[in-house]
């Protein structure tokens, strides 16, 4: 009678054990497919393009509401570009509201897609996100965010949906720190001469 309820004993823990390592490996197998692959844009329009192509993107799809080039300027700054689309008078089926592209030396490394709110909701946008690409690795009351080593997503209140490009935005961050340390040594001598 002990061997028969030592055995059940064992074959209980093998069995949970079995169970706990299936699930682990089902748990991990969906976060690594998820957690990797995000969006590089929506809509045809993609992080890397350059204005060019993104203008010519913009215009083969109307939810956006491009007008052409006078949605286009330059920002203050060597090498920056900025599109701007408005698709509330011009595409008011659109789930679109406004929307903005940075360029930097041609190539499109923020895209900002600022949704209808009278079409679509904060969480209903946030769970889609979550069921597609997993939990995000960041989660604040203002933000959610997804990111793998290229690309940046992230959802932010009210309701605006937003990539990044990593190494073009992180080499600009290089650069300002870089110049604004060289402005602070200059500033530093400046005092030091009077």
């Amino acid at each position: 009678m002990k061997k028969f309820i030592f055995t059940k004993k064992i074959l209980v823990l093998l069995f949970i054990s079995f169970v706990c390592a299936f699930t682990f490996a089902q748990s991990a197998s969906k976060s690594n497919t998820k957690s990797g692959a995000l969006p590089k844009g929506y809509g045809g329009v993609e992080l890397g393009m350059s204005v060019d192509s993104t203008k010519d993107a913009l215009r083969k799809n109307s939810d956006f509401g491009y007008n052409g080039d006078r949605d286009v300027s330059l920002l203050p700054g060597e090498n920056r570009t900025l599109i701007e689309t408005d698709a509330r008078d011009f595409a008011r089926w659109s789930y679109l509201e406004q929307c903005w592209f940075q360029f930097y030396n041609d190539k499109l490394y923020v895209i900002m897609l600022n949704l209808n709110k009278k079409k679509v909701d904060y969480y209903s946008v946030f769970s889609s996100l979550c069921k597609k690409y997993g939990d995000p690795i960041e989660f604040s009351p203002e933000r959610a965010v997804w990111k793998n080593d290229d690309v940046q997503m992230s959802l932010e209140r009210p309701l605006v949906l937003k990539y990044i490009d990593l190494k073009t935005f992180n080499s600009l961050l290089e650069e300002s720190r870089v110049e604004k340390t060289a402005g602070e040594k200059l500033r530093d001598d400046f005092l030091d001469s009077l």
